[in-house]
């Protein structure tokens, strides 16, 4: 192979090896979340309260307790076992990834995988 052949095979793997590499989220405070709406960022704030309804939905409060909390992180039932150790996080400041959407009027991320989570 020539040189600039090798070179532009290198440059395309390089080229296509970026692209399919998320992008690092912009970290935002839970108060400027609403801004966010449909974007992917990071929440960052101090965890208010975790509670569970009957569903078995677990919300994730941030910045406050339900109602006066200013953003949540959803976990829908079925994703539930992947965070086994959830109560962990109360009282610590996390950061939260993932798309920003509106339920009800305040911001919140659903959360897929423990990942989308970290304890600062």
């Amino acid at each position: 192979m020539r040189p600039s052949a090798l070179i532009t095979c290198a440059a395309a793997f390089c080229t296509a090896a970026a692209a399919a590499m998320p992008a690092r989220a912009e970290t935002i405070t839970a108060a400027d979340a609403k801004a966010h709406v449909g974007q992917t960022v990071t929440v960052e704030g101090a965890v208010g309260n975790i509670a569970t309804g009957r569903a078995g939905t677990t919300f994730i409060d941030v910045d406050g307790r339900y109602p006066d909390n200013s953003f949540a992180a959803v976990i829908f039932a079925a994703d539930r076992s992947k965070f086994p150790d959830l109560q962990a996080f109360g009282g610590k400041t996390v950061d939260i990834t993932g798309a920003v959407s509106l339920y009800r009027g305040k911001p919140e991320i659903i959360l897929k995988s423990a990942d989308q989570m970290k304890a600062k």
